[in-house]
């Protein structure tokens, strides 16, 4: 199933380019930074239109618990920052949650 897929793009995509108008407004990089920003920002919302999913509602709400454990890798990986047990279990929850929202039966 490509579906865990994209939303795992697409949530390096999204924290991605929030990250990149958070260096420039909090880290004082560049206003440059904002280009590749608006780019991958882009490519987060096209990336979930891919996902197979009647209804955009579902799909975002699953994508939630992607997301934040996407997020905490990034805190970890790329902002070196060894996330706590709450993160983890928080994060743990999400997933779960997203499970459901995603391979529950639908009537």
């Amino acid at each position: 199933m490509l579906t865990p897929l994209i939303y795992l793009f697409a949530a390096l995509a999204e924290i991605a380019g929030c990250f990149a108008f958070w260096a420039w407004w909090r880290l004082d990089k560049s206003a440059l930074w904002s280009l590749p920003g608006v780019i991958c920002l882009v490519l987060f919302a096209w990336l979930l239109t891919l996902v197979d999913s009647d209804y955009a509602g579902r799909a975002y709400a699953a994508y939630g618990g992607v997301y934040i454990a996407a997020s905490l890798l990034w805190l970890w990986l790329v902002e070196q920052r060894l996330p706590d047990r709450w993160d983890v279990a928080g994060a743990a929850i999400c997933l779960i949650g997203a499970g459901v929202i995603l391979f529950g039966p639908r009537g």
